[in-house]
Parts: C-alpha cells; structure tokens; sequence
C-alpha cells in the first residue's frame, strides 16, 4: 500500500513538473501570423481547451493549454509558438497580475458563434471581415434579411454587418453606376426580395431588419460593422417613419424638411448629423469624414488609445496590437467626424489633427456594438471591381487584427464590474 501511494504521489508530482502550456506571442518580432495566431484561439475553444488572452503583454499573447493538436495546428497554420512549463507560466501571470502593470490576464472560454449579415451572392473579397475570417479559418454563417426577420439571431453570439445600406438608396451608387448591370441587378433583386417578405419598399425592409439588429443587441448580443453599414444603420433607426428616399429609390419624393424630423435618440453612436440631400452624391450624411478630410497617403494613420487593462478589460481587449499606429484606409465611410459621435460611445482609435474617430465602441442594453471607419485595412482606395486583398501578403496587418479583436472578445469570462 506505502508502494502504491508513492508512486501516486510521484504521478502527481511528476504531472504538475511537467504541465505545460503553448505561448503564442503576438508582437511585431515574435509573431509571424498575427492573424491565423487567432484563428488557433477559436479552434482552441472550439476544441473545448480554455485559453489565456494576456492583455498589453508581447502584443496580447496567448496562452493555451498544451495539447498535441494545439501543437500541430500552430506549425500547420504557420503560427509562432512556443512550449513553456507551468512554472514559467505561473511567472508570467504573476508578473501580469502586479497593481504596477497595465495587464491583465483575461480567460478565453468558448468560442462564440458567428453570423455574417450579407447578400448570399456577395464574393468573400467584398468585405473585409469575410476575407480575414476566411484566411484565419474561423468558421461563420451568412444571413440575410429572412433570417434576420425571423430571429435567428438569436443562434449566433456575434454578428457583423457586411457594407450594407440600410437607408434603401442602394449605397448612394446611383450617380456614377446608375447604368451598370450590377447596379440595375442588385436593385431589381432587393425589391423582389422587400416584396416577398412583404413590404412595398426597400428603405421598410432594411428598417425592419435593423429594428430586430437593435433588439438583438438590447438583448446581450454582439455587434461588430464596417463602412456604410455603421452610419447607414443609425440613420435608418433616426429616420423611422419619415420618407428620406427620393423617387429613384423608392418610386416617390422624400419628404419636405425631413432633416428636422430625424430622432437621434434612436441611434447607437451618432447625433446632430445633417443628411445628403442630393441623391447624385456618393455619402450618406455629415457623419463621414472622406470628403472633409485633406489627408496624404502617405501621412494618413489613426492612433489606438490606451486603457486600463485591470479597469476597462473590453476596450483593452478590442485594442490590443503590435503597434499604436494604424495605417489608415478609405470607405464609403471612411471615418467619423467627433462632432457626431455620442458622449458616452468610447473612441478607441482617432486621428486627433483631423479630428476624426476612426474606430469607436459602446453599449446598447445588454449588448456591445463597434464600429470602424473604411473598406479594407490593406486596400487604400478599395473601389467597385477591384481585385480581393491577399491577405498572404499581409499576415501581420495591425488593421485587420482590430477586426479579430472584436471577434475574438466574446469569448472572454464575464467579469463582475467593478466599483
């Protein structure tokens, strides 16, 4: 029986030795696959194997529990890695957990369920959030307006919002594509498809949808859009009920003095803003900054704000990066003039000369929704045609890992909020 113990013992001494953990460093030296080190996170959790999102260490590392199929996946994936003992790791956490650091461990539970809002015959290429899943091998579903409008929200923890119009003015194209195919195309299948689900126009279908989009929200859910779809979204909520569509929109004139009938109180992020009278324009409202700004290529960056990690985890996590300079890029939306952004919606990454908010963050109910300025984060003047973004040749992309913040966060153990 003394024999027997002491070897248990020694099993048990022997298996805390040799306890070990895989570290995924995320900084510019240390990480050659910023993005597909994400898509190892959420096949982690996905494999139910908790993980570690070290916040402002090494560029917001990782630390998962060591497991051979974890293993293998890093050197298929083409991750940096590395396998440290438990003793190691214990000193990271340590050193992470001291009142003198702004870091913090936050652990990474499950792996949330993912929806893309998007046309089904949209091209992976057309969105950039699309693509970087695709590329970091994070699986999501594609819903459209029927499944939207019969809650099937509800199955999914986080959605993203492809660059969508949710006015009804087809994305303000009509000045320069009015004649194109594609433009005529689009506009005859979003009619058939407003009629089929039972309403006389476009502009009642999109306020429909993003009227069940503000209760899923309301309701605990995560909401993450890029471009058109962030200022498009809150002007269909301001504008309910007023005819803001001119004839070649919706078959008849908008309203006289519609400006004044805008509700701001129904946004998410945005207030005080003037629409786009002119349907010929290519812009939504005085929400965009693209046609404000006078910025050079070559200058155009957006700096990330730091925040407590120990205090304000969420936005810590939504920010973490190799780098506090972003490359900036353009959008239909390309940023957000400050003067319209809501006192209590967080900015998390602003170009303050031109005082513009690039990347902003807040809380509707239950839920969370950010919103970030521009197309693509590797395609500076992304325009209709262009060829998709190799993301091969930018693994390391300090903008498109905004992107896997946001859909990576979800995952995180809900903290009790401190006071």
């Amino acid at each position: 029986m003394k024999k027997l113990l002491f070897i248990f013992t020694f099993l048990l001494f022997s298996n805390s030795i040799w306890a070990s953990f895989i570290y995924v460093p995320m900084s510019h030296d240390n990480q050659k696959n910023h993005l597909k080190a994400y898509g190892i996170v959420y096949f982690s959790l996905q494999s139910g194997i908790k993980a570690k999102w070290l916040l402002n260490y090494d560029g917001g590392a990782f630390l998962i529990e060591n497991n051979t199929l974890i293993e293998n996946e890093c050197k298929i994936r083409g991750v940096s890695y590395q396998v440290i003992s438990d003793a190691k790791a214990q000193l990271i956490l340590q050193d992470i957990s001291s009142p003198s650091k702004n870091q913090e461990a936050v652990t990474l539970e499950k792996a949330p369920k993912i929806a893309v809002y998007s046309p089904k015959d949209k091209m992976p290429w057309d969105d950039a959030v699309t693509m970087v899943l695709t590329y970091a091998e994070i699986p999501f579903d594609v819903i459209y307006d029927e499944e939207v409008l019969n809650d099937k929200l509800l199955l999914y923890e986080w959605l993203h919002l492809h660059h969508e119009d949710f006015t009804g003015q087809y994305g303000r194209f009509y000045g320069a594509f009015r004649t194109a195919p594609w433009y005529i195309d689009s506009k005859m299948r979003a009619e058939k498809s407003a009629k089929s689900l039972g309403f006389t126009k476009v502009s009642q279908a999109k306020l429909a949808v993003s009227k069940k989009i503000k209760d899923y929200v309301i309701g605990g859910g995560f909401m993450f859009a890029m471009c058109s779809a962030t200022d498009s979204f809150d002007i269909a909520l301001a504008a309910e009920g007023v005819d803001i569509a001119e004839s070649m929109f919706d078959g008849d004139p908008s309203e006289s003095n519609y400006q004044s009938k805008i509700d701001f109180n129904r946004t998410f992020a945005f207030k005080d803003f003037d629409l786009v009278r002119n349907p010929t324009t290519y812009e939504f409202s005085s929400i965009d900054m693209t046609r404000k700004r006078r910025i050079p290529k070559t200058s155009d960056y957006f700096s990330l704000i730091e925040f407590s990690a120990k205090w304000d985890p969420v936005p810590t996590m939504l920010t973490q990066n190799h780098t506090q300079l972003v490359k900036g890029f353009m959008g239909q939306t390309t940023s957000f003039d400050r003067q319209t952004v809501k006192s209590n919606v967080l900015v998390m990454g602003e170009n303050r000369t031109n005082r513009e908010a690039r990347y902003i963050h807040g809380t509707k109910g239950k839920g969370l929704f950010t919103f970030y300025g521009g197309h693509d984060p590797e395609d500076y003047t992304h325009r209709v045609g262009d060829p998709k973004t190799e993301l091969d040749l930018h693994p390391t992309s300090p903008g498109y890992r905004l992107i896997l913040n946001n859909v990576l966060f979800p995952a995180a153990k809900k903290k009790k909020q401190k006071t």
